[in-house]
């Protein structure tokens, strides 16, 4: 690894980690650094995992103040997105990434959709009744089998989690952008540490980017959280929906028109 090689980890772990602590899709910047610097594409993708979910750290040291409104909800989603990170990890060991890199930028752009429209698809599923604290019990299943799903797929890959997470969190009720924001950091940084955890255990870690991409993660992810409380709710959001669609464009360009 040259010095410039470095310091592009270094900017891009702090790009990413910003991206993702206010919505999600940071893998996108932090993923490409590491081809850049000549890191083979698994290789590069066991890495990125690793160095953001280290730097997940600063990150929740921010949103810290909205843990406690949010715990009750970690009961439902802790034990599938454990589950949904490891088997994507293993799956990525076995396969290629070529069918799920396809199906990427639809589920961003689906994500982005029902985040920005969640409120009219609760009145029209006739959710809005239950409210976030005692939401329908169909509500909470259909979370709990998607949050396993978007496990799967971030221990796969993980691009714009975030967003996916979001756009969930939004149907079971719950309204406050900063707590939903608190609650998907700690479930993505699980589902990157059991997927990380693998990656370890399988050799695919490489420790030097690794390590730099943390320095920058670590400072990002801890500006970003910090930073997106400071603004209103309705521009964070604004924020995330700006990114999921950018996110989205970018990925179908890259699949589809490049």
């Amino acid at each position: 690894m040259t010095g410039l090689e470095a310091i592009l980890l270094i900017l891009a772990g702090g790009a990413a980690g910003g991206i993702n602590a206010i919505a999600g899709g940071g893998t996108l910047v932090s993923f490409p650094a590491l081809l850049l610097a000549r890191t083979p594409a698994v290789v590069a993708n066991a890495t990125n995992t690793l160095a953001l979910v280290l730097g997940t750290g600063g990150s929740l040291a921010a949103y810290r103040r909205q843990l406690a409104a949010v715990r009750p909800w970690l009961a439902r989603f802790v034990p599938v997105s454990l589950v949904g990170g490891l088997l994507g990890a293993i799956l990525l060991t076995v396969t290629g990434e070529a069918i799920f890199s396809r199906l990427v930028p639809f589920l961003l752009l689906f994500a982005t959709v029902v985040f920005v429209a969640q409120g009219a698809i609760r009145r029209f599923a006739g959710f809005e009744a239950g409210g976030a604290a005692h939401p329908h019990s169909r509500q909470v299943w259909v979370a709990v089998v998607y949050q396993f799903l978007v496990a799967l797929y971030g221990g796969y890959f993980g691009a714009g989690i975030g967003i996916l997470m979001l756009a969930s969190l939004g149907f079971i009720g719950l309204t406050d952008i900063h707590e939903m924001n608190a609650l998907k950091t700690v479930l993505s940084s699980l589902i990157n540490l059991v997927a990380a955890v693998y990656f370890i255990y399988a050799g695919l870690i490489a420790w030097p980017k690794a390590g730099v991409m943390t320095i920058g993660a670590l400072a990002g992810y801890f500006l970003g959280a910090h930073y997106a409380q400071r603004i209103s709710q309705e521009r964070v959001r604004q924020i995330i929906t700006a990114i999921g669609f950018l996110i989205s464009g970018v990925l179908f360009y890259r699949q589809f028109l490049r």
